[in-house]
């Protein structure tokens, strides 16, 4: 089964795009709560996964005037507002774009506010980074050159998993010319931070540092700055951040005992916190904590650092 969503999905993942409607319709009926009862969901940790997932969200279209609203697809182009600053294009990855749609609303809405135009390019595709992880090389590499002509033509592109940006530098998909940036690493080194209003939080907010964030990119101080630009926000790092959740790629699902051994800690660490947010920059470690705070009952919301900050300048979807 695993084969087969790697190569008719997420190979190509404007088919997650096309089934988001159907997905959500599922969720609204109740009828992945029987699915969740199952023996076939028992067996499998992709279908566990899924059927606890959170209400899927839909792709915003940026209104010139009055409140934003929603679409099945991407946008190719959201202008920037205000003082124009520069252009940027968007990689949506394929598992976001059905479970993490909030983070890449959240990014588009967060850079158009500084005034970046975001490029949203459709024949993007997944990174190949779990296809690469399974052994299959030759469909990591067909996906990387299709990401280098989808985004030959700009010079920076924004990622919002950091998973994904590791692959997508390893792989050669920017060249020699463009720059690949986490997107907590690209707004704070962007402008236009005078121009917005955030609304403060009084909160202490706990943050998780990615593997792929702190040990590749090396760019795991730049969401502790970004969500402090929060008035009020008190960040505070997870305990055992030098130390692997389990996600770890595909790993909670190949290696799912051990994953879950390294995922204890984190659980105990976020239940000894007594916070009642938890920020992280990857979506796989995003959904392999979330499942397991969900297991045990802790109510904490896992969600990325640019989410937060969106939610805080005003974004309501």
């Amino acid at each position: 089964m695993r084969s087969v969503l790697e190569r008719l999905l997420l190979a190509q993942p404007i088919r997650l795009d096309r089934l988001r409607r159907l997905f959500y319709f599922m969720q609204k009926r109740k009828a992945l709560q029987w699915l969740r009862k199952s023996r076939l969901v028992g067996k499998s940790r992709l279908l566990k996964f899924a059927v606890q997932l959170p209400l899927v969200k839909f792709p915003y279209v940026a209104a010139a005037e009055g409140e934003n609203t929603v679409s099945n697809f991407w946008q190719p182009v959201y202008p920037a507002q205000g003082e124009a600053r520069g252009e940027v294009a968007l990689f949506l990855g394929c598992v976001a774009r059905l479970t993490d749609v909030a983070t890449l609303n959240a990014g588009i809405y967060v850079l158009n506010r500084l005034g970046y135009t975001v490029h949203v390019p459709s024949d993007q595709v997944c990174c190949g980074a779990i296809h690469q992880h399974s052994g299959d090389l030759e469909q990591a590499n067909d996906l990387a050159r299709r990401n280098q002509s989808a985004f030959a033509k700009f010079k920076t592109v924004i990622g919002s998993a950091s998973g994904c940006g590791v692959q997508l530098l390893e792989s050669g998909v920017a060249g020699e010319q463009a720059h690949i940036m986490d997107i907590s690493r690209f707004l704070m080194t962007a402008g236009g931070w005078e121009s917005v209003d955030i609304a403060a939080l009084p909160q202490k907010i706990l943050v998780h540092e990615p593997c792929s964030l702190r040990n590749v990119l090396r760019d795991q101080a730049y969401p502790y700055r970004l969500i402090a630009r929060i008035p009020g926000v008190e960040a505070v790092p997870l305990a055992g951040n030098d130390q692997c959740c389990g996600a770890a790629g595909t790993y909670f699902i190949d290696q799912p005992k051990i994953a879950d051994m390294l995922l204890k800690d984190k659980l105990d660490a976020i239940r000894e916190s007594a916070a009642q947010h938890l920020v992280t920059s990857n979506i796989g470690c995003a959904m392999h904590i979330a499942n397991g705070l969900y297991e045990q009952g802790i109510d904490v919301e896992v969600l990325h650092p640019v989410t937060l900050l969106a939610r805080q300048m005003g974004l309501k979807l």
